[in-house]
């Protein structure tokens, strides 16, 4: 497996986490972003809508770059791919945070809910990955 790819947007990821919570004193949480970007739309989110944008526009950069990347689609279909982006919608809000906002920003600080979360994320992920592989 080449760990470039992983490697690189960890790096990158760290990074961003990093120049946020330099430079605006808040945290990464994906999640956070897109629900205050959703629910109020004011000049005070212009922030959170271009970091949202360069999320988007990471990704299709990256299918221009190297389209192989992408060249697996879905593998169990667009139909389960809804049902899971709403369970893992669900989760967020009930875990109070998303991965980004709990294992890459949490943990650094120390947060003893961001550890809960994180091995929670981090259990249901390795049962989900066994009941799916047995179907």
């Amino acid at each position: 497996m080449n760990f470039m790819y992983p490697l690189a947007g960890g790096v990158m990821i760290g990074l961003a986490a990093t120049i946020m919570l330099y430079f605006n004193g808040r945290i990464t949480g994906v999640s956070g972003l897109i629900g205050m970007s959703l629910t109020k739309i004011t000049r005070a989110n212009d922030w959170r809508y271009l970091f949202l944008a360069g999320l988007i526009l990471g990704s299709v950069l990256l299918y221009f770059i190297n389209p192989a990347f992408y060249a697996y689609g879905l593998p169990y279909g667009f139909g389960k791919a809804i049902v899971a982006g709403l369970l893992v919608g669900f989760g967020t809000r009930l875990g109070r945070g998303c991965t980004s906002g709990h294992g890459v920003c949490g943990l650094p600080r120390l947060s003893m809910r961001s550890l809960v979360a994180t091995l929670t994320f981090m259990g249901v992920a390795i049962i989900t990955t066994f009941i799916m592989k047995q179907f």
